[in-house]
């Protein structure tokens, strides 16, 4: 798995055209305790449950992830594009490819430059 990368020098921004290409990218999607809160509450479940379904200790061992189907897609990930929970992604979702990528993004994304 690549190591996440900054912002280009560029400064270029992008605007997401929800192709849902990055949630097919294996890696560890970072949820924090509110995150947690938030996404359980709007599944209809128990925070408890919710760690204990839809989560794993990240790669670093520093904190949980979402975990991915076999195939590597987020486990949020339903049909080509739909995001089971866009409407409380976590902030690492929302910050892609903006706030952090990986090498060789652009050839996977379909976000259009701003």
């Amino acid at each position: 798995m690549p190591e996440s990368s900054p912002l280009d020098s560029t400064g270029l921004r992008f605007l997401c055209q929800r192709c849902g290409n990055c949630c097919r990218w294996p890696g560890d999607v970072h949820v924090t305790g509110r995150e947690i809160s938030v996404i359980a509450e709007f599944l209809g479940i128990s925070e408890h449950a919710f760690v204990q379904d839809y989560t794993r200790i990240n790669a670093r061992r520093t904190g949980l992830s979402i975990i991915d189907q076999p195939d590597g897609a987020c486990i949020f990930l339903e049909g080509v594009n739909v995001c089971r929970i866009q409407a409380v992604k976590p902030e690492h979702c929302k910050g892609f490819p903006n706030a952090w990528n990986f090498p060789g993004w652009r050839d996977l994304c379909e976000a259009v430059e701003v």
